[in-house]
């Protein structure tokens, strides 16, 4: 039987190239409680020509917390349209695969945004909010948020926000200050120790959050961090527990709030996403539960 107390969620970005039937596989035979996985695996799913019962079928009585990911959730005028459209077929997916969640992301992705000059040599260059002051970033990402969130509320969703660390209001102040600024009770944080570390938060602070607000936590490394821009390609590609980051105070600052829900692993290591990923999704287990239920 499942686990309802620090369930250890299989993370479909530590398969990254491999089908969600891969992904449901390695999920059951290796005891994870449940599968976290992306609207984009969902869809090929389907779009294969599977219907939505063999969908439940494969997926029988895993667990899916949530599916990501909805990206560039501060977007605005045709862009914000847009975006609310991803949402409400983000929800779709998530209903059919019997998901409790979607995962709404901020931008922007590219990193050259940050880079001088970047508006005049880029200026198809999707910049989001990065040219307003603080607090019209705050309140527009709060209202697009709340607008998310009552489309997922007309499916009995739940919204997780995840800001990215090199992106506008990163740290967990400022996540908290959007959330409560939007006011809507099923939108709620995931806590991605990669983000975090990066972003400058520490297990310290971590340990002051409000546990009804954390809806999960991704569990991942790091290589070190000196400051700047934070590059996740280059930072990420790291096996969890080989990085800079002394996980046990992470995770141990993440229960210290009393925190007793899903851990998701995932996973942006080059190396390991070309390795067998039964075996990778072993060692990934092995260590959450190592670090978590001991």
């Amino acid at each position: 039987m499942a686990s309802t107390s620090n369930q250890m969620i299989f993370h479909s970005m530590a398969s990254r190239w491999n089908t969600l039937s891969i992904d449901i596989d390695i999920a059951r035979s290796l005891g994870f409680d449940g599968l976290e996985t992306s609207g984009t695996k969902i869809a090929a799913f389907l779009d294969a020509g599977f219907t939505h019962q063999d969908l439940k079928a494969r997926l029988g009585d895993l667990f899916l917390p949530g599916i990501g990911f909805l990206i560039d959730v501060e977007r605005q005028g045709e862009q914000r349209d847009d975006m609310l459209r991803e949402a409400e077929r983000l929800c779709q997916l998530a209903v059919a695969a019997g998901a409790k969640g979607i995962e709404a992301i901020t931008g922007p992705l590219d990193l050259r945004v940050f880079e001088a000059g970047s508006a005049a040599r880029h200026p198809m260059l999707y910049r989001g909010l990065i040219d307003l002051s603080r607090d019209k970033q705050t309140t527009l990402t709060a209202d697009n948020l709340r607008a998310v969130a009552d489309i997922a509320a007309s499916y009995g969703l739940i919204v997780y926000l995840e800001a990215l660390s090199w992106t506008p209001l990163n740290t967990m102040d400022d996540q908290l200050r959007v959330i409560g600024l939007c006011k809507r009770d099923n939108v709620k944080l995931v806590i991605d120790f990669w983000h975090s570390y990066t972003s400058g938060d520490t297990p310290e602070r971590i340990s002051h959050l409000d546990r009804d607000l954390i809806y999960g936590v991704h569990l991942c490394d790091s290589l070190p961090f000196t400051g700047g821009i934070p590059n996740e390609a280059i930072l990420r590609d790291v096996p969890t527990g080989s990085g800079a980051l002394d996980l046990q105070s992470w995770v141990d600052a993440v229960k210290a709030t009393g925190f007793t829900g899903w851990w998701s692993c995932e996973l942006f290591c080059n190396r390991q996403h070309q390795d067998n990923s039964y075996c990778v999704a072993k060692d990934l287990k092995s260590l959450m539960e190592r670090l978590i239920l001991s």
